[in-house]
């Protein structure tokens, strides 16, 4: 087993990765302070893996909220069935909320402990690969408006992370993919050797390989750790784990949510970010294509719906959550894995990335 700390203080809280961590019942009870438990899972995941949690947790209070699958989902409508069993079953300020599943079910498990009467516990137990390396990590939570990504949620960090890569054995490909684009984004924002790593490894990740992806999954932890450690709120060099997040998030609004998967937009919108870099003379262009062919072997979207123009891009990033008194920010490449946060750049070099992005 190998395991990652996030340095936050009295907040900190270990990341643990490897093979059957679902079976290890004691390591998991012993981040649960109360005597009561609530799993939330969707309608995908609890058929494989729910009743082995369940009886990992025998003795406690333990309630069960299944969700419907999809990013569609990710809404305050579907939020609430949380709240309506923690109040229907009696649940106080110490119980502890479980995230049993991908990126949907994380966010808005956490959103649910962040605001159940002010703030409860809560571990995620993510089972995709996206999620185990980035979005069960560092506290974000939420959910999604009909106008914008991500727009309504907290800052609330778990307990602790149980990945279980054995899960991932399960993983349909797509959702594998999805998964390794945020892997690549690591590599690209901050740890040169990796994205070096992913070059020559890609092909084992795509196969399952167990230990190219426990060290991929490690690796990932550990950069997104030593971002948030740093900036636990975004307000400063947190935001460099956005890269492609804006044109992304854009592209999911617009195709609906659920259509694109989110690692898709992410790609994507990362090999726009890449171009308006080189457009700018910031980027070497051989730092793009090595980009893109890394994205198309990973069997990954490299351009955004063909359909999709320039003035509705700007439309959708009007209303990310980085815009910043009105101006735009975005995160781009001064080199290979050397992202920057700006609002510093060329309108024209924006425009005609999107443009291009759009032929």
């Amino acid at each position: 087993m190998r395991t990652v700390n996030v340095d936050l203080g009295d907040r900190s809280y270990p990341i643990f990765i490897g093979a059957g961590l679902l079976a290890e019942s004691q390591r998991l009870r012993s981040f649960i302070r109360g005597k009561q438990v609530c799993i939330v899972t969707n309608e995908t995941i609890a058929p494989l893996y729910l009743a082995g949690l369940q009886e990992a947790l025998a003795g406690l209070q333990v309630s069960t909220v299944i969700l419907p699958d999809g990013e569609q989902h990710k809404t305050l409508e579907v939020l609430a069935t949380i709240y309506d069993r923690l109040l229907c079953d009696g649940h106080n300020r110490t119980t502890t909320l479980l995230a049993l599943g991908g990126g949907v079910v994380g966010d808005m498990t956490g959103f649910a402990a962040a605001s159940y009467q002010r703030g409860v516990d809560f571990i995620q137990i993510p089972t995709t690969l996206l999620s185990q390396v980035d979005s069960s990590v560092g506290g974000k939570t939420g959910v999604n408006h009909p106008r914008g990504k991500n727009m309504i949620g907290a800052f609330h960090q778990p307990r602790a992370v149980f990945i279980d890569t054995g899960v991932l054995q399960s993983l349909p490909q797509r959702e594998l993919s999805a998964g390794i684009a945020e892997v690549i984004k690591y590599g690209l924002i901050c740890d040169t050797k990796f994205f070096l790593w992913l070059e020559e490894n890609v092909e084992r990740l795509l196969a399952n390989d167990a230990e190219a992806l426990a060290f991929a999954i490690e690796r990932s932890c550990q950069d997104k750790a030593d971002v948030v450690a740093s900036d636990e709120r975004e307000g400063g060099v947190r935001a460099i784990l956005n890269l492609g997040h804006t044109f992304g998030h854009a592209i999911e609004t617009r195709e609906g949510y659920g259509n694109w998967l989110h690692g898709e937009a992410v790609a994507a919108g990362m090999q726009m970010a890449c171009d308006l870099s080189v457009r700018l003379g910031w980027l070497e262009a051989g730092i793009a294509t090595r980009l893109q062919a890394l994205l198309l072997r990973a069997r990954l979207p490299v351009s955004p719906p063909s359909d999709m123009s320039a003035s509705e891009f700007m439309t959708l990033m009007a209303v990310d959550k980085k815009v910043l008194d009105g101006r735009l920010r975005l995160v781009l490449l001064k080199g290979l894995g050397q992202a920057i946060v700006t609002t510093d750049f060329s309108a024209d070099c924006l425009q005609q990335t999107l443009s291009a992005a759009a032929n």
